[in-house]
């Protein structure tokens, strides 16, 4: 069975990705600040900390749980994200840190704190947005998000240099609309064309096996604007 971290999983794509592996015979640590929702679906082979991403004493719960339960990760899939969406001139440092703290800074901790668990084969996938790659359309009032997620970008192709030795892989994946509770806090009203249970499976299905393709790569995945 593999061993599956999962961020952000209390709605949306997380939710649903936690699903999934947990019926296809997957051992999954769901992380999330909320873990209500998993904890009433009771699914067989997933375990469900609460957990604060910006807080280094919560992320130390993860170390523990897997130095004690697992001992190796095979994928980790960072999915948690925060976006705020004001125009520009009244977005605070405060709003950038809080930003930057969910979509790169933790991402980043987290990371760092696995990699003794991590082995040759093991797959990171960081899941930033399409509103992060350069000369993608660009939308008013997600500079602290958008910015974030093309911090995101590169540390992944970073990180994919730092440990190509040990054969660990760094993929991200920049989203396009997925019809979320995120979504619908960026673009209200909007209608995307692909559900999250949808982009759920892609993902699910390429951090099995694009590592087996890719390594350090960019994949934009997105069939609309935005």
């Amino acid at each position: 069975m593999k061993n599956i971290i999962i961020t952000g999983t209390s709605r949306g794509i997380g939710f649903e990705l936690t699903q999934l592996f947990a019926k296809n015979n997957c051992n999954v640590l769901a992380l999330s600040r909320n873990s209500e929702p998993l904890n009433k679906l009771a699914l067989k082979n997933v375990s469900t900390l609460s957990v604060d991403l910006s807080n280094d004493a919560d992320l130390q719960k993860v170390t523990a749980f897997i130095a004690k339960n697992w001992k190796t990760v095979d994928i980790l899939i960072n999915n948690a994200g925060k976006l705020i969406n004001k125009p520009f001139e009244e977005l605070s440092t405060k709003d950038f840190m809080e930003v930057y703290q969910v979509n790169v800074f933790a991402v980043a901790e987290l990371t760092k704190q696995l990699l003794p668990f991590f082995k040759e084969g093991s797959h990171i996938v960081n899941i930033s947005s399409i509103g992060g790659v350069q000369g993608s359309m660009k939308f008013p009032g997600l500079a602290a998000y958008s910015s974030s997620k093309g911090a995101l970008l590169t540390l992944t192709e970073m990180l994919a240099e730092e440990y190509k030795e040990q054969g660990i892989s760094f993929n991200a994946l920049a989203l396009g609309a997925v019809q979320t509770e995120m979504l619908n806090e960026a673009f209200p009203g909007y209608k995307a064309p692909v559900s999250a249970i949808e982009m759920a499976e892609y993902i699910y299905n390429f951090a099995l096996t694009g590592n087996k393709f890719y390594n350090g790569k960019i994949l934009e995945v997105s069939s609309s604007t935005p």
